[in-house]
């Protein structure tokens, strides 16, 4: 075991070469393939302090340098990484530009701003199968990264007081209070027991009801936080991980993208846990009603399992379910990654309520009363809420289900045996009205991924995954009106009990995506698939300038958290 002298020692060599970094002088004019393009345009102000991600080549330490650390750290290093080679920093341009140029520096970004994207819901999914075998997520920890979790009795062990909320973490100061009310939520469609519902006519029970919770709060009062503060918590979730047994992240938040996740810092940090061996579940987004390509990040990893957003329609049964209109669509901007993986419930849940939170105020209409639950008097305990944030945790739950019954299994293959046992019952479209405006949904892969989450078919399969269940990255051939995807050959593989041994994606270097197992022969590539003049690749598409990812379009401060998302979709 590492002394503290030496860990420190370790840290401080670190800090120093990153700082020399950070200083080192460079040419006047900047390497703009190394600076993210949302961070170019504020260089032009001279004046300004920015502050920014890092990330750099391994380095090679240099004797003597650790003399000079404080000097060099003083104003210049606010972090230091450890799950990734960077840094964050606050620098003038003139320094950006500088540091652009030196040949150990791979990217420069801004520590961007990010938000936080039941009893129906385990009906939906299948959950209580899974309960009756014994599943419910008993020694296994997931981290909620998140605005906070509220010490709720439903998070307590059964008929006990001992909370199953076993760590808590503030990355942005303040109380580890749940001002904002959006982990707690969370929290109750993970793991929620029920108990303040019990004895009453509907129960609220949450997918894994025995999982324990490590709470590391990222999002504050109004919902909001930045690349930096989640990264630190991933890298304390991996950090964490054999005390708790952490095996599952919950990430419902995200932010636009602005470069290939290869770059991308937070999705890096994602990347970087699930090589931990950390199953990591993120929301897709709540702007499918800008079209395709509006997945945030970090849910355009390949490797994390990203969840779109089913409608329940108020019926315990998951026939009559529809996908959300607001659920965001792949392929992922730039990478061209096929997403989502999968859906699961997500529109008009009701779990935990964290008592005078932001979203509690802001939307009494939403707290649910005590008479639709219960005999029995008191303050209210639960309110409804709307978007992928909340089907990711029902996803989540699952993964702990399936982790409980087959500690052994990678993440990997977790991913891909939801994936194969989702079900792909759906219509070609369905068509949706708010607000006096119709939305139609067709039921194609960057819809609805591999399909709807199947807790206990998931729970229940015994296929064998060998090597890496990464999303895939999609191709269109204009002439050929043709989708294809490249799969890594010498990486997925299924190994299945009754067929032998086939590709998980597919087995020719081109395949269609609709001949694969994994998504079914439901997917949509014919004439009313999404191809057409104002889809994905159309003119009117969110490549052009007055895509999702403009200015003016969806990130305004009413884009995650609108009053007509709260209140859900009917």
């Amino acid at each position: 075991m590492r002394s503290p002298t030496s860990n420190r020692l370790k840290f401080l060599r670190r800090s120093t070469t990153i700082g020399m970094l950070f200083l080192a002088a460079g040419s006047a004019f900047a390497d703009n393939s190394k600076i993210s393009p949302d961070l170019l345009p504020l260089l032009s102000n001279t004046n300004s302090s920015i502050n920014v991600i890092v990330q750099y080549q391994p380095q090679s330490l240099v004797g003597g340098l650790l003399g000079g650390v404080t000097n060099l750290l003083n104003g210049v290093l606010n972090t230091v990484f450890t799950l990734l080679n960077a840094g964050t920093a606050t620098l003038k341009p003139v320094d950006i530009i500088n540091l652009s140029n030196q040949l150990n520096v791979t990217y420069i970004s801004l520590d961007r701003k990010l938000a936080g994207t039941d009893d129906y819901t385990t009906a939906a999914i299948n959950s209580p199968a899974d309960w009756n075998l014994g599943y419910t997520g008993r020694g296994v920890g997931i981290a909620v990264i998140d605005s906070g979790v509220y010490s709720h009795p439903d998070l307590n062990v059964a008929n006990g007081t001992q909370s199953r909320v076993v760590y808590h973490q503030s990355f942005i100061g303040g109380s580890q209070a749940d001002d904002y009310g959006h982990g707690t939520h969370v929290a109750g469609i993970i793991a929620g027991n029920g108990a303040a519902s019990a004895g009453g006519f509907r129960s609220f029970k949450g997918v894994a009801p025995n999982a324990s919770i490590i709470d590391l709060r990222v999002l504050d009062a109004n919902g909001m936080s930045n690349d930096s503060a989640v990264i630190k918590a991933i890298q304390q979730a991996v950090a964490l991980k054999s005390q708790y047994n952490i095996r599952v992240i919950n990430l419902s938040l995200g932010r636009p993208i602005y470069e290939s996740c290869s770059r991308d810092p937070l999705c890096q940090a994602v990347e970087a846990a699930w090589a931990k061996g950390i199953v990591v579940v993120t929301a897709a987004g709540n702007l499918g009603r800008s079209g395709y390509a509006t997945i945030l990040s970090p849910g355009n990893s390949p490797h994390a399992i990203t969840v779109g957003c089913m409608k329940n329609m108020g019926t315990y049964g998951r026939n009559d379910d529809q996908i959300a209109s607001y659920s965001s669509r792949g392929p992922s901007f730039i990478d061209l990654t096929v997403k989502p993986d999968i859906v699961a419930p997500g529109n008009l849940v009701d779990s935990l309520m964290a008592p005078n939170s932001t979203l509690a105020k802001t939307y009494p209409g939403n707290v649910v009363p005590v008479s639709d639950y219960s005999y029995s008097a008191g303050a209210p305990q639960y309110i409804q809420l709307s978007g992928t944030s909340m089907a990711t945790p029902a996803v989540s739950g699952t993964v702990a289900l399936m982790l409980q019954r087959t500690p052994s299994l990678t993440p990997d293959a977790v991913k891909a045996r939801l994936m194969k046992t989702a079900t792909k019952n759906f219509p070609i479209y369905s068509t949706t009205e708010d607000g006096g405006k119709a939305y139609t949904d067709t039921y194609d892969i960057f819809t609805i991924g591999a399909g709807y989450l199947d807790a206990e078919g998931a729970v229940m399969n015994n296929d064998q995954v060998y090597g890496s269940a990464e999303s895939l990255s999609v191709l269109y051939v204009p002439l050929l009106n043709l989708s294809v995807v490249i799969p890594d050959l010498t990486n997925a593989w299924w190994l299945t009990p009754a067929f032998g041994t086939s590709a998980v994606w597919g087995s020719t270097v081109l395949q269609p995506l609709a001949s694969s197992a994994v998504w079914g022969s439901s997917a949509v590539w014919g004439s009313s698939a999404v191809w057409g003049s104002s889809a994905v690749w159309g003119s009117s598409a969110v490549w052009g300038s007055t895509s999702g990812w403009s200015t003016s379009a969806v990130w305004g401060s009413s884009a995650v958290w609108g009053s007509s998302l709260n209140q859900g979709e009917k």
